[in-house]
């Protein structure tokens, strides 16, 4: 050693590698080429890959193409790799070779040296070796695709899944205190017919509903890994049952339901569950922008705008106006979507990047899944607990706009026609005057069956 480098070699010859790193040749070449952005793979997805790498060394153990005692080092240094002991020495850039080869051979590389260590020799020993040991049976080419629908599936099911639950739970809460809330509706932003607070906020919780709903769906085919597939989807090099065996272990170590690829070509050529996944994503946080932005509008004001609920007061809301309190929970909801939309178009077009038995763009594509789950879950949560937990009514408010609303017309068209109701709403604006005072002073119907008709508890149906 020197100057605080060794020298590590591949099969391009000898590199330099900091004195200290775990990595090898091939990490140290990426890590030299591709200096691009500030973007590494996430927690999730290192975690999913140190698993890999741990469940195949046991089952090559048990197949008897793996060493005893050299299966025991490597286990133990992947599941360390798996519980995020050596983070720091995965530095790759996301923006890397499209297979994702440099990251697969990072973790190869780091668990061949740290499992070389563990059976008693120094760095530069090799005595474990990354490509004929740590990947045995297999390769990057269905590596990394099983670890983006590995880390996606465990982040979808214990994570975001949960979180939209408890947000769905929170709006169904909020619909029942509620419920006797009378208020207008609003149709192309202009008022229209009664309706409770409480039916509004149910419309919130069957969206979410049904975002679960979508999100579920996504766990078949992300259940499915290319694993076994090695190279191009033939499985060479690999015995036949390596695969099988491998799930087998990961599904009773995740608690998930995993299963080999019924077609490897398919499941190594494309990326299209990784593809709906992201745009079932993309729906929820369409759905989200919706919900947190009506929230918003609501409770704009407190003064100057609608002010039908109350938005709970978690930080100040400017440097210069005292007092002033804004949404910054649903704001903060709306960030985090607007990223999960456009994570997914460059899923999209990733997605659209296979080129005959590989995708070239998975790197990019398993930034921006667990990202945009990731980000899903925080905000969801974040906006969960601390603005819709909180929101309170302002039933007065409500009601009041009611009373002077236009639309209140729409009540007697039944009895006068549509007309003669349009002829009162028109006037009713000219003058300032509320439909029950026009309609009085007409004498279009007796001040008893107005009373019925106007009364907006009568207005919003059984729903």
């Amino acid at each position: 050693m020197a100057d605080g480098y060794r020298m590590e070699s591949d099969s391009m010859g000898e590199v330099k590698v900091p004195e200290g790193a775990m990595w090898g040749a091939q990490t140290q070449r990426a890590l030299d080429n591709f200096r691009i952005s500030d973007l590494r793979f996430p927690r999730d997805f290192i975690g999913a890959l140190g698993m890999i790498k741990y469940l195949a060394c046991q089952v090559n153990r048990d197949l008897g193409t793996l060493d005893s005692a050299m299966a025991a080092a490597i286990s133990q240094a992947a599941m360390e790799v798996t519980e995020g002991q050596w983070d720091e020495q995965f530095p790759l850039d996301i923006f890397q070779t499209g297979s994702g080869t440099s990251t697969n051979m990072n973790a190869n590389e780091v668990i061949a040296h740290r499992a070389t260590e563990i059976l008693g020799t120094g760095l530069g020993a090799r005595k474990v070796h990354p490509n004929d040991h740590v990947n045995m049976s297999q390769s990057s080419n269905d590596v990394i695709p099983s670890c983006i629908h590995i880390a996606a599936l465990v982040s979808l099911e214990k994570d975001l899944l949960p979180a939209l639950n408890r947000l769905r739970a929170a709006l169904d809460d909020k619909a029942t205190v509620f419920k006797d809330v009378l208020k207008l509706g609003r149709t192309h932003l202009q008022d229209a017919t009664p309706m409770t607070l409480g039916q509004e906020f149910s419309g919130y919780a069957a969206m979410v509903a049904h975002g679960i709903g979508r999100l579920g769906n996504v766990r078949w085919h992300l259940g499915e890994l290319a694993l076994g597939g090695t190279a191009v989807g033939t499985g060479i090099n690999a015995p036949k049952e390596f695969a099988r065996k491998v799930i087998e272990r990961l599904n009773d170590l995740s608690g998930l339901e995993f299963r080999e690829a019924e077609n490897h070509f398919e499941a190594q050529g494309s990326r299209d569950a990784v593809v709906e996944a992201s745009s079932a994503l993309k729906t929820v946080a369409v759905s989200l922008i919706k919900i947190a932005n009506d929230i918003r509008w609501l409770g704009s004001g407190p003064r100057g705008g609608l002010g039908e609920h109350r938005i709970p007061a978690v930080q100040p809301g400017s440097s210069i106006m005292p007092g002033k309190v804004n949404p910054v929970m649903a704001e903060a909801l709306l960030q985090a979507c607007a990223q999960v939309i456009g994570n997914d178009a460059s899923i999209t077009f990733a997605g659209a990047s296979g080129n005959f038995e590989l995708n070239v763009m998975m790197p990019l594509m398993a930034n921006n899944i667990l990202q945009s789950l990731q980000i899903l879950t925080n905000s969801v949560t974040a906006f969960e607990e601390k603005c819709v937990r909180g929101l309170e009514a302002d039933a007065e408010r409500s009601r009041s706009s009611i009373e002077r609303s236009l639309a209140m017309a729409t009540s007697l068209v039944p009895r006068i026609g549509y007309d003669a109701a349009a002829k009162l709403a028109k006037e009713a604006f000219d003058t300032g005057k509320t439909i029950r005072q026009v309609a009085q002073e007409k004498g279009v119907l007796k001040a008893e069956e107005l009373n019925v008709l106007l009364d907006p508890a009568k207005l919003i149906g059984d729903r």
